[in-house]
């Protein structure tokens, strides 16, 4: 596929179809980001995985000819400039950026390092910033929406993992500062806050199977509709706040939980 065939394709109305479009998806080789992935491909867009192994990139894109995997980390100098120029090089355009990849980490006050603040600062906040930076002429020249993965932690309190919320809280505060900053540039910008979802993060954390599941217990237990959500679910509600008839929404954080913050 070259940046011919892409800009070649019909559009209708004021902007691309969604088959038209080209999609960026950071965090995309497990869990949400994999799902988010492979919905926008289904509807027949192109879509950039982003993450910092191969082999789950390679995963995600297998069975998915419109998945083309890009191995980056985004908390490098340089990566959010270098992964946004890679996606138009090949595609000469950039529709959505989904700024998913993040990362959970810290502990409660008292055993917080700078060793472990970094890293969560630098994945969770500074790079969706960046990035969403990097890619803003491509999206003005697109009419394009960017769509930041926060977390329904981050609207209550959550002893022991306050850092991880406070950067999802600031997260859904550039989301809703953003939408007003770039409205007259004709970008939408929106935000999902998943609740409790059937991901690795907990095996990324290195929790031990008993942790993980009293985890669980407890994400149960305040969840009211009694379940654990499904990636693809997450991945049906970004798809459509990002969809071309979304495009009056702006500004606004999705809560994708099981009723978790209204209870």
């Amino acid at each position: 596929m070259n940046s011919n065939d892409v800009n070649s394709t019909a559009t209708h109305g004021n902007g691309p179809t969604r088959a038209d479009r080209v999609v960026l998806v950071t965090g995309a080789g497990t869990g949400i980001g994999r799902a988010t992935a492979r919905a926008f491909a289904a509807e027949g867009a192109h879509v950039v995985a982003v993450g910092r192994r191969a082999e789950p990139l390679d995963a995600t894109a297998a069975g998915h000819d419109r998945i083309a995997p890009l191995v980056a980390d985004i908390t490098a100098d340089g990566e959010p400039e270098r992964i946004v120029r890679t996606v138009r090089e090949r595609y000469g355009r950039l529709d959505v950026l989904v700024n998913n990849a993040g990362i959970v980490s810290g502990g409660p006050l008292g055993t917080l390092t700078p060793e472990a603040i970094a890293p969560l600062l630098a994945t969770n906040l500074v790079a969706p910033v960046l990035l969403a930076q990097a890619a803003l002429p491509s999206l003005e020249d697109a009419g394009g929406v960017i769509v930041n993965v926060s977390t329904s932690v981050g609207q209550r309190a959550w002893p022991g993992s306050s850092l991880y919320a406070a950067t999802k809280t600031a997260l859904e505060l550039l989301t809703r500062s953003w939408a007003v900053e770039l409205a007259p540039r004709g970008i939408r910008v929106v935000a999902v806050a998943p609740g409790a979802i059937d991901t690795p993060i907990g095996e990324h954390q290195g929790l031990t199977p008993e942790r993980m599941a009293a985890v669980r217990e407890w994400q149960l237990a305040h969840t009211p509709l009694g379940r654990i959500g499904r990636p693809e679910e997450v991945a049906w509600a970004i798809t459509k706040l990002a969809a071309p008839a979304a495009s009056f929404v702006t500004g606004v954080v999705l809560p994708v939980d099981g009723g978790a913050v209204v209870a």
